[in-house]
C-alpha cells in the first residue's frame, strides 16, 4: 500500500509543486469538501502526535532512572523541537538526515546481532547462547489471537508508517524536485523492506509475544518494554540495551520534528485556499510559515496532561483521533492520482508529458486504495467485536473508530462552507500551477538512460 501511495504522490508532487500537497490534490482532483476534511484531519493528526512523542521521549530518559520528573524532559525535548523549527526546512532536513543515519546504522547493527542470536551465537550466559531458530513461531506461536489479532494491528502499523508520505510535502521547497523527489521515493521500498519487514521478522523470532515485559503497567508507557531493548537484555550484551534506548529517543523526537513540519505546511496550504484563518498563510522572509509552525508547536503542551491522574484517559481519546488519520490520507492520495490520470487524458495529454510516473500506474493506486478499504473494514470489525469479546462497548468502538466521525464532520463543515461537491473529470484543471519543465534537458536525460546497459537501467529504476 505504502509503496503505491508514495509513487502516486511523487508523480503528483513533481507535476504540481504545492506545499501541503495531500490536501491540495484532494481539492483539485476529488472534492473540495473532502480536501478540506483531509487538510484539517492531517493537521490534527500531527498536532496530537507531537505531545504523544514528547511523552514517549521523556519516558526513554526514565529508563536510566535519572530521578527527574517526566515533565522536565518533555520540556527539554519540546524546546529542542522548537529550536529545530527556527531554521525552517533546512533545520528539518538536517535533523532528518542525521537522525536517519543513526536509525539506519542502528537497524543494521541490530539485524546483524539478531541474526547471530537466532543462530545461537550470543554470549553463553544469555538466552541466545544456543541455536534459537524459529521456536517462538511454534510456541506460543505466530498470529496470536487469530484473525482478530491480525486485524487489530493494522492501525498500529499504519501509525508506525505515518510520515512516509512526508517526502511529498517538500516538493515546493526543494530546489530540484524533478531530480531529488524520484530518488527519495525510490528509497521508500528499501526502507520498508529493511526497517519494517526484516527488522520486525527478527523481533518476532527472538521475543516471545506473551513476554510480560512487553506490556506497560496500563497507565504509563514502559520504555523498557521495547523489544529492541529486550533483545539486548536477554542476550546479555553489555550496553546494547542503552544504545537501542538512545536510538528510540532520537527516533521519537525526530517524529515530533516531522509532525511540526507536516502539520504546519498543511495548515498553511489550508489558509492559502481560504479553508483556515488567513494569518496562517503568512510566510516570513526565511520561507517559514511562522504562525502555522507556532500553532502546531503549541499542541506540545498537551503532553503535560499525561502527568495528571486523569490525563491518561483524556490522552487516549486524543490518540484515538489520529488512529485512522493516516489511512484516510493515503487513500486520498491514491484516489487523487487515479482521477488526475483520467483528467490528464480527458484534456488531451499523453503519459510522455509526465516527467516522473508511478511505477504501478493507476493499477497501483487502485491496489493501494483497495488495501486502505480492507484495513478500514478490518478495523471496524475489531472495533465492534474486540479481542476476547463477542461485542464491545460504545466506548471501545469510538476509541477505535473515532477518526471516521471526525473526518465526516470536517467534510460536512467543508461542504456547507464552500457548497462544492464531487468534481467531474471535465471540471478538473490540469494545467494551472503545473511546474515549468525543461523538456530538452529531460529528453536528453531520457535518451542517455536508454543508451545505458540493462543492468545500469535496472539499478537506476530501483535506486
Amino acid at each position: 500500500m505504502i509503496f503505491n501511495v508514495v509513487y502516486a504522490l511523487g508523480e503528483l508532487a513533481v507535476m504540481y509543486p504545492v506545499s501541503g500537497g495531500f490536501y491540495t490534490y484532494s481539492v483539485r482532483f476529488i472534492d473540495p469538501a473532502w480536501g478540506f476534511a483531509m487538510g484539517w484531519n492531517y493537521c490534527f493528526q500531527w498536532a496530537i502526535v507531537l505531545p504523544l512523542e514528547l511523552v514517549v521521549a521523556g519516558m526513554t530518559v526514565e529508563y536510566w532512572k535519572v530521578g527527574q520528573s517526566v515533565a522536565v524532559w518533555i520540556t527539554v525535548f519540546w524546546v529542542f523541537i522548537i529550536l529545530i523549527n527556527v531554521f525552517g526546512t533546512l533545520g528539518y532536513a538536517e535533523e532528518e538526515f542525521w537522525s536517519s543515519c543513526l536509525k539506519l546504522a542502528a537497524t543494521i547493527i541490530f539485524m546483524i546481532i539478531a541474526l547471530v542470536c537466532v543462530l545461537g551465537g550470543g554470549p553463553s550466559e544469555g538466552r541466545y547462547g544456543e541455536y534459537f531458530g524459529a521456536r517462538l513461531w511454534y510456541n506460543p506461536g505466530a498470529f496470536r489471537n487469530g484473525f482478530k489479532g491480525f486485524c487489530s494491528v493494522f492501525v498500529t502499523a499504519a501509525f508506525s508508517f505515518s510520515g512516509t508520505e512526508l517526502v511529498g510535502l517538500a516538493a515546493a521547497e526543494t530546489k530540484n524536485p524533478l531530480k531529488s523527489l524520484p530518488s527519495a521515493i525510490k528509497q521508500v521500498f528499501w526502507r520498508i523492506t529493511l526497517f519494517y519487514i526484516l527488522g520486525l521478522t527478527f523481533v518476532g523470532l527472538l521475543i516471545d509475544s506473551t513476554d510480560k515485559n512487553l506490556a506497560g503497567n496500563g497507565s504509563r508507557i514502559d520504555v523498557a518494554a521495547s523489544p529492541f531493548v529486550l533483545v539486548g537484555k536477554y542476550a546479555a550484551l553489555p550496553g546494547f540495551d542503552h544504545f537501542m534506548n538512545i536510538v528510540i529517543m532520537v527516533s521519537v523526537v525526530s517524529i515530533g520534528v516531522s509532525g511540526v513540519y507536516g502539520g504546519s505546511r498543511t495548515l498553511t496550504a489550508l489558509a492559502e485556499q481560504g479553508y483556515a484563518p488567513k494569518i496562517f498563510a503568512y510566510i516570513d522572509k526565511s520561507g517559514r510559515p511562522l504562525f502555522s509552525v507556532i500553532a502546531i508547536l503549541s499542541g506540545g503542551a498537551l503532553g503535560y496532561m499525561n502527568l495528571a491522574s486523569t490525563g491518561v484517559v483524556v490522552f487516549d481519546w486524543f490518540v484515538a483521533l489520529s488512529g485512522l488519520a493516516a489511512l484516510f490520507t493515503w487513500g486520498s492520495i491514491c484516489l487523487a492520482h487515479i482521477r488526475f490520470r483520467k483528467a490528464w487524458a480527458y484534456h488531451g495529454h499523453t503519459l510522455d508529458e509526465i516527467p516522473f510516473k508511478a511505477v504501478g500506474g493507476t493499477a497501483g493506486s487502485w491496489l493501494g486504495l483497495a488495501i486502505v478499504a480492507i484495513v478500514l473494514i478490518a478495523q471496524f470489525y475489531t472495533a465492534v467485536s474486540p479481542i476476547g469479546k463477542r461485542l464491545g462497548t460504545a466506548e471501545t468502538f469510538f476509541q477505535n473508530y473515532l477518526a471516521l466521525f471526525v473526518v465526516a464532520l470536517f467534510w460536512l463543515v467543508g461542504y456547507l462552507w464552500k457548497r462544492e461537491g464531487w468534481l467531474s473529470i471535465a471540471q478538473m484543471d490540469v494545467d494551472t500551477g503545473r511546474r515549468e519543465l525543461d523538456w530538452d534537458l529531460i529528453n536528453k536525460e531520457r535518451a542517455e538512460i536508454a543508451a545505458w546497459p540493462a543492468w545500469k537501467r535496472a539499478f537506476n529504476k530501483v535506486f
